[in-house]
């Protein structure tokens, strides 16, 4: 029966029984037949009540399916066109696809699960409170463990990664070495901070790239090896040739019993000088070799670059105006500090500004830039940036290694010397380069 009809003829049969039962109460009927209307009327009001609340019980046991994620009810529908089998219809609807629903979020937590448990790089996720959401298979590979609780169990493992997980912001990155049963594993740590219903928590990336960099270290010393063959031949060979002509010439005035005159003298005297010249050459370059070698630990401080840079303008000043090099600075914000070693910092600087110098020879407009500002992930640039030539694209991945130069004169340890200080500071060295619109290179401070 459609709910509106069977709600109607209670309330006009209340309506029936009070209009009878007020009757009684004026016509001055019989107690006994005012008491018997008066429990029939209560009667009919207690049945009104609990008819219309019916409806609204299923109402609320609908929302509360719902609430506890219950959709497996279902309500049943006898298909007589009543408001209630409508109702029914359309709860049974909202169920399925609230069921539906649910089933396509699991198997898509379940195929985001699979993927994040296979990744081979580390992956570990933790709220502020320190509590570990996730941690894949990988991560516990690479830590040796078979379960994490919370992140502060790091510390037992490795006390570094541990400092680098709680103090590496969004973006940054550090390079840990840590033991492992298999041996001494190079661990890239990539941290982002992420917040999710005004809850903040982290995520850990951890990829071991011991292999990668066994990889370049060997790529690194076959091209040193080269450089240093290419150099100690080119100062050996002249010094071993003209030692053999002087010995097989003097053998030969010996044997004959010659004398010696004022030209072969002049021979031996010219032999003797080139022979020194090339070894001053290779104990020079010996020299610099040394001093590649032994950087000093930076004392870090905090370094107005206002000031730095108005000093590299001072110290310069005298090539921009030989060589008429417009030098334009720039700083952003004014008061910008970089905490470093100043006098390693400036030593990179004028490195680079010496070169750009260079650069800018043969060039029609000759400008030089000189910039600091901070970028959006929050760390410390600066450029320097030239109108040169640029650099051709064949030596641009080769100027970092040592020894290596375009230069007619040069020893080639500049920029390989530029770049393991910023290694100290934790920071690195970029070069971009276009043939005819010059050069720049890039100072990335971590922080």
């Amino acid at each position: 029966m459609d709910y509106k009809i069977g709600l109607l003829g209670r309330i006009i049969l209340l309506a029936v029984s009070l209009f009878v039962l007020a009757y009684c109460i004026l016509s001055s009927a019989g107690v006994f037949l005012i008491a018997l209307f008066i429990i029939v009327v209560l009667a009919q009001v207690v049945f009104l009540i609990g008819y219309s609340e019916n409806s609204f019980k299923k109402v609320r046991q609908f929302l509360n399916n719902i609430k506890q994620d219950n959709y497996s009810n279902v309500y049943p529908v006898k298909f007589d066109g009543t408001e209630t089998d409508d109702l029914h219809i359309e709860f049974n609807a909202i169920l399925a696809k609230l069921k539906e629903d649910q089933a396509e979020k699991e198997a898509n937590y379940q195929y985001f699960r699979s993927v994040f448990q296979h990744l081979s790089i580390g992956l570990i996720t933790f709220n502020e409170e320190g509590k570990i959401q996730i941690v894949n298979t990988a991560a516990k590979r690479m830590l040796n463990i078979s379960n994490l609780a919370n992140i502060s169990e790091v510390e037992k493992i490795n006390k570094e990664l541990h400092h680098a997980i709680h103090s590496l912001r969004t973006g940054g990155s550090e390079l840990i070495k840590i033991a492992h049963p298999d041996g001494i594993m190079q661990l890239s740590v990539y941290v982002i901070e992420l917040v999710m219903r005004e809850s903040k928590f982290k995520l850990v990336s951890l990829q071991n790239i011991q292999s990668e960099l066994e990889e370049k270290e060997m790529e690194a010393w076959q091209n040193l090896i080269k450089v240093l063959t290419h150099e100690i031949m080119n100062s050996i060979a002249p010094i071993s040739s003209l030692a053999a002509t002087v010995k097989s010439d003097m053998e030969s005035k010996i044997n004959s019993a010659s004398q010696l005159d004022a030209h072969d003298l002049e021979d031996y005297l010219m032999a003797l000088s080139t022979i020194e010249k090339r070894s001053e050459g290779m104990i020079k370059f010996v020299s610099d070799f040394r001093s590649l070698a032994h950087i000093p630990a930076p004392k870090f401080q905090a370094i107005q670059l206002h000031s730095l840079f108005e000093h590299l303008e001072v110290l310069l000043q005298h090539q921009f105006d030989q060589h008429q090099i417009q030098f334009r600075k720039k700083i952003e914000p004014e008061d910008l500090i970089l905490f470093g070693d100043q006098s390693l910092i400036e030593q990179v600087l004028i490195n680079l500004i010496q070169n750009a110098i260079q650069a800018v020879e043969d060039s029609v407009t000759r400008v030089i830039w000189l910039e600091a500002f901070i970028d959006e992930s929050g760390k410390i640039i600066i450029e320097v940036a030239d109108s040169g030539k640029g650099i051709d694209e064949e030596a641009l991945p080769k100027i970092f290694i040592p020894f290596f130069t375009t230069k007619k004169k040069g020893s080639g340890i500049g920029l390989s010397l530029s770049k393991q200080i910023m290694r100290r500071h934790k920071g690195n060295i970029q070069v971009r380069s276009e043939l005819g619109s010059g050069t720049v290179f890039k100072l990335i401070f971590n922080g």
